[in-house]
């Protein structure tokens, strides 16, 4: 993006100086016309005065002399940078001062009333002679100036198509890489996270599966402690089947346990995986953000192009109302003024055309952001989510080790029935106290289980 960046300005500096350069040959040729018009107004004085010898006709010839010194220093300044239109301009120069002697000669005699000489003067054709040579030179220099313009307005056309393809290119690749990102992020990110939610709902329908279990060995421990007291003589094969049974639960429970681990080690990994997801999503915020101050200066560079383009536009009608005052000398330079006006007018539909690009891609970018502010406050609600998973699976792990102490009561309850019977009313009652103990512990169990359960459903639906 930098380097994209970069090109562009560069390109941009480029078609901004080439159309300086087009601007000042417009400039020059603009200042010679007018030294040509000057000299024709100081002539047209001159002439207007001999015939009617009447001062106020020599008002052009007056106002010639400022103005010719006004071109020239103008001129120099312009051409500054090309020693041979310098020279040129100095010729001209010399034979604009001697028409203007010749002027100054005729208008003399004229008011001394020297008419034999005045008419010997104007036959002789002097003037004449020296306003063809100025003419000569000054189509000389504009000649040179329409080549250097061919060749500057080539330059500005090369350099408008890089600029244009630089940035359309660039703007392209830009949006490209952003999807490629995305993408990316999609398979890196959420697949392993929707793999966890997987096992997470796995391993809570199997704890399911065994808190049903467990409730029915509960109840089958009820059922042999009412048998039990009902009856004596079944005292040792209740009691060993109530050791049997306690041994299974202790077993079913210890397995509940690992898995209860397992699972909160599970709710550890989402946790530790939507943590990065946060900041890779933050990430591509702050990307989104670099895009969208980039498409801005993209904008200001057509805006740039536009005024640009006014500007060249103002320049070709100003060199236009110029072309029709010089008459005559003056249309082929007005055809060049309306082929200007016409590029300038494309140049200000392009930089449009532009600027309705990088609205659309301000909108998609502006969308995407808003895609990026949900996704980020749904990773947000999605560790809050894992972490009371977290603590479901601590509860389910306390509910547990309470079932594998009341298991163990159990088992050692029944090894004391064996032993003796004076302690069965005792030990039936201690038994029937763990047998609640673990109804009411296995209960608790399978409803942390299915709130684990939910809470993995919870996570599938959230990646």
């Amino acid at each position: 993006m930098v380097g994209v960046g970069i090109i562009s300005k560069l390109s941009m500096g480029r078609l901004v100086d080439a159309l300086n350069w087009v601007s000042h040959t417009y400039e020059v040729e603009a200042e010679l016309r007018a030294l040509e018009k000057v000299l024709l107004d100081a002539e047209t004085g001159e002439r207007g005065f001999l015939f009617t010898n009447k001062e106020e006709f020599l008002e052009p010839y007056n106002s010639s002399i400022k103005e010719l010194k006004a071109h020239f220093s103008k001129l120099e300044i312009l051409i500054r940078d090309n020693p041979e239109q310098l020279k040129r301009l100095d010729r001209i120069e010399d034979l604009a001062q001697q028409k203007m002697d010749n002027l100054a000669q005729t208008i003399a005699l004229k008011k001394a009333g020297k008419e034999q000489i005045l008419r010997e003067l104007v036959v002789s054709g002097t003037g004449k002679q020296i306003m063809d040579q100025i003419r000569a030179r000054l189509d000389e220099m504009i000649d040179v100036e329409d080549e250097l313009l061919n060749k500057r307005k080539e330059d500005a056309s090369r350099t408008e198509q890089l600029t244009t393809l630089v940035s359309l290119g660039g703007t392209a690749l830009a949006i490209l890489l952003g999807i490629l990102c995305l993408l990316f992020i999609a398979r890196k990110v959420i697949r392993p996270i929707n793999q966890v939610a997987n096992i997470i709902a796995s391993s809570s329908s199997e704890i399911a599966a065994m808190t049903t279990q467990q409730e029915s060995i509960a109840a089958q421990q009820a059922s042999s402690v009412h048998q039990a007291t009902a009856t004596m003589d079944k005292l040792g094969a209740s009691s060993k089947q109530s050791a049997e049974q306690a041994e299974v639960a202790a077993t079913g429970a210890r397995q509940v346990a690992s898995l209860a681990e397992t699972g909160t080690r599970a709710v550890e990994y989402t946790l530790e995986d939507m943590a990065i997801l946060r900041e890779k999503v933050l990430a591509i915020a702050e990307q989104i953000l670099c895009l969208s101050e980039q498409t801005n200066q993209i904008r200001s560079i057509s805006g740039l192009v536009s005024d640009l383009a006014n500007q060249t536009n103002m320049l070709a009608l100003n060199a236009a109302v110029e072309a029709v005052r010089a008459g005559e000398h003056g249309k082929g330079f007005a055809v060049v003024a309306s082929e200007i006006r016409k590029l300038a007018d494309q140049s200000k539909k392009s930089a449009g055309k532009i600027n309705i690009l990088v609205a659309e891609i301000q909108g998609a970018i502006n969308s995407t952001m808003m895609v990026t502010n949900e996704g980020t406050k749904t990773v947000e609600q999605g560790v809050k989510t894992a972490e009371g998973t977290a603590e479901t699976f601590i509860k389910v792990a306390n509910a547990i080790s309470s079932v594998v102490m009341s298991s163990q009561q159990i088992s050692l309850t029944a090894k004391q029935q064996a032993i003796a019977v004076q302690q069965v009313v005792d030990a039936m009652n201690i038994l029937n106290q763990g047998a609640t103990e673990t109804a009411c512990g296995i209960s608790q169990t399978k409803t942390g289980t299915l709130k684990l359960n939910e809470a993995a459903l919870n996570l599938q639906a959230v990646v």
